[in-house]
């Protein structure tokens, strides 16, 4: 289990989490064709040339979804009880084809949980970054997560 319990994280940690992803043009697809979402900026190549962005964009909630399953590993895997909100999600750059997102995290608020004594919430400030650094997507996201110790 490489996920963290509640009571192994401090305010301020940062971890800059070490699996990569390149988005593929078969990510966006499915994604976006699995999700029902017909906007042709991630569809349709002629509409998308003829945007002020030039080229396909990638779907925003795969990005988004994409930025928390990067951060998982390192944070919530195996001592998750639940996901409790994700907040102030903004996406501030667009993410194309063939760019490569890699995600960082900071806890920024801790508290023990008022109605299960075993667990705490944790929030994360996640970050995806492109391979030129930019921030493409950021979110708070509460996480409530079991003790190591009860």
């Amino acid at each position: 289990m490489a996920g963290r319990h509640f009571d192994e994280w401090s305010i301020g940690q940062k971890i800059s989490h070490e699996i990569r992803r390149t988005v593929t043009e078969t990510d966006n697809l499915l994604f976006t064709t699995m999700t029902h979402n017909p906007q042709p900026l991630h569809l349709d190549r002629e509409a998308a040339e003829a945007s002020e962005f030039g080229q396909i964009l990638v779907n925003g909630t795969f990005t988004f979804a994409l930025m928390v399953g990067l951060t998982v590993g390192d944070t919530t895997l195996g001592t998750l009880v639940a996901n409790l909100g994700y907040d102030k999600l903004v996406m501030p750059k667009p993410v194309f084809i063939g760019d490569t997102l890699r995600a960082t995290s900071e806890v920024t608020e801790l508290r023990e949980s008022k109605s299960r004594p075993n667990a705490g919430i944790v929030t994360f400030l996640h970050e995806a970054l492109n391979q030129r650094d930019e921030v493409v997507c950021r979110c708070e996201r509460s996480a409530l997560l079991r003790k190591a110790t009860s």
